[in-house]
């Protein structure tokens, strides 16, 4: 059998323009032969369509224009995932996939699991399907799952298996509808999952993925087939769309496409800035460019995704800035070829300054006027980017953000905040990476000691502990779970481990303000992670 992949980027909410891409692929695919054509998990309204869902005409609608897609098909099926609204008007709604044939839907399947954990909610929307995973057709019994009804073989969450159902009747394919967001490592994970699906069920498997960016989540494609034994016989490019056969027939076992977690990364990240910023209407965008690592990798990034001509610079120096750093913003922006403007601040900064002088008499200078360095470069960058329409991307990297070494209103001013589940020690690699073939980051950038540059000769090893130890004490807490205890445990010094978990602690608030991220990491900030603001628990 002939598998159609319709790999392809949908637009949360873009019915129209989604039913467009279907329309064109499932013709493309005919055309090139395939007997089946398979779409990702909720296609038709993007994924993930959250409270969408409850709008008063967005079921209907959806129905609507699946309709349309049906009425389009031929004798070559489909199955095209859609969110689908119960039949009786009793307000349940399932997260079903629709076999399209002859101009009529011919059979719909619906997800059985639905996952409740990190970024999903699919309990808040759905009800479990209970109805037939299996169709006959072209002498092949089909099994039809959608991406969580797989899942339960690699982590067990739950008491009931479909594929312990699908595997009694011993079908000749098993086709999984998927949205699963990207990982660095999820790649690996979820080949082996496949494999290890196909085994069980003691069939050929195609698992095939969306692509794309929505909000924060990056979706990489990477739609893969096997056979029963779990070989790839067929895997789709990462990242990018992609309209192809996955041919049951091949019985060349074919070398998966190897690539480095940076390249990876790398790739993942200018795909979620270019569908963050086209998605919602943006064709430029914009960075405060400091002559730091974070601000030049995120420049570097923006420039892959939205092209030099789309991405303008803005060196913002105080009275503090050191001159390396100001050259360095400069030949970043030359190197990457974009438009660049310096706009100092200390007029600015002096001016809030005389204004608070009489309200701030008799008290020290302290972290309130190095934040108003922050805070005045954040009011001109927003200005520049209503004035010209442009995105503003902030840099701040997970680190950072971790235990709140970022300015409210400052430095954390805009849109998209692109590197804010890139650990810094992450960012340093991934600046060395974007060098690999010619120098894109100035060298020096990568080379110094990092800094805020708020007050004189300030480095962030004055306030921090070494990015190496920061990080892994941040892993362990954040993404891993792990005590303060169990921390100190592993090898962490006692008194750092308890700074970091009280600085992580008390900033939740910044966290909960800052821009949407986009997702790199088993755990981010953001609707994944839902920690209290107000809470006394001590871990």
């Amino acid at each position: 059998m002939r598998i159609g992949v319709a790999q392809l980027n949908p637009t949360v909410g873009d019915l129209e323009g989604n039913l467009a891409l279907a329309l064109d692929a499932y013709e493309q695919l005919v055309g090139q032969g395939a007997d089946i054509v398979v779409f990702p998990e909720l296609f038709l309204c993007g994924y993930p369509p959250r409270d969408l869902l409850h709008k008063e005409n967005f079921l209907k609608d959806s129905s609507s224009v699946l309709q349309q897609f049906a009425k389009q098909t031929g004798p070559t099926p489909a199955l095209l995932g859609f969110p689908e609204s119960a039949p009786g008007g009793n307000g349940d709604i399932f997260n079903a996939a629709a076999w399209c044939e002859d101009s009529t839907i011919k059979q719909v399947f619906r997800k059985r699991l639905l996952p409740t954990y990190d970024v999903f909610d699919e309990s808040r929307y759905f009800k479990p399907g209970s109805c037939s995973l299996l169709r006959e057709y072209s002498g092949l019994r089909i099994a039809v799952t959608i991406c969580e009804d797989i899942w339960n073989l690699a982590a067990p969450k739950y008491s009931a298996d479909p594929l312990d159902e699908i595997a009694k009747h011993s079908p000749g394919l098993l086709i999984n509808l998927s949205a699963s967001p990207w990982f660095s490592g999820k790649e690996k994970k979820r080949k082996e999952l496949v494999q290890k699906v196909a085994q069980k069920v003691a069939c050929p498997v195609t698992y095939i993925n969306t692509v794309g960016g929505n909000d924060e989540l990056i979706f990489d494609g990477t739609s893969t087939t096997v056979n029963q034994s779990g070989k790839i016989i067929a895997e789709s490019k990462a990242f990018e769309e992609h309209i192809c056969i996955h041919d049951l027939s091949d019985d060349q076992v074919h070398a998966t496409s190897e690539s480095s977690d940076m390249s990876r990364l790398q790739s993942a990240l200018t795909l979620g800035i270019r569908d963050y910023a086209q998605k919602s209407g943006f064709s430029k965008v914009l960075i405060g460019l400091s002559g730091g690592i974070d601000s030049a990798v995120t420049a570097a990034l923006a420039v892959e995704a939205m092209g030099a001509d789309n991405v303008m610079g803005i060196s913002l120096p105080s009275s503090i800035s050191s001159e390396h750093s100001k050259d360095d913003a400069m030949a970043l922006a030359e190197n990457l070829g974009i438009a660049y403007h310096t706009i100092p601040i200390e007029s600015l900064v002096t001016a809030a300054t005389t204004e608070l002088s009489f309200l701030f008499e008799g008290k020290a200078i302290d972290v309130t006027e190095e934040n108003l360095q922050a805070r005045s470069r954040g009011l001109l960058l927003m200005a520049i980017s209503n004035k010209f329409g442009s995105l503003l991307l902030t840099t701040g990297n997970k680190s950072e953000l971790a235990v709140g070494y970022c300015t409210l209103y400052g430095d954390m001013c805009g849109g998209l905040a692109v590197i804010s589940d890139v650990p810094k020690t992450q960012v340093f690699e991934l600046a060395r990476h974007l060098n690999r073939d010619q120098t894109r980051i100035p060298v020096n950038t990568i080379e110094k000691p990092p800094s805020a540059e708020l007050r004189p000769d300030q480095k962030d090893s004055d306030s921090l502990p070494d990015y190496e130890v920061l990080d892994g004490i941040l892993k362990a807490y954040v993404e891993e779970g792990k005590s303060s205890s169990s921390i100190i445990d592993s090898g962490y010094e006692e008194e750092i481990t308890r700074k970091v978990i009280r600085l992580v602690d008390l900033n939740e608030y910044k966290r909960n303000q800052a821009a949407p991220g986009l997702k790199t990491t088993p755990l981010a900030f953001g609707i994944g992670r839902r920690i209290p603001i107000v809470q006394k628990y001590q871990n």
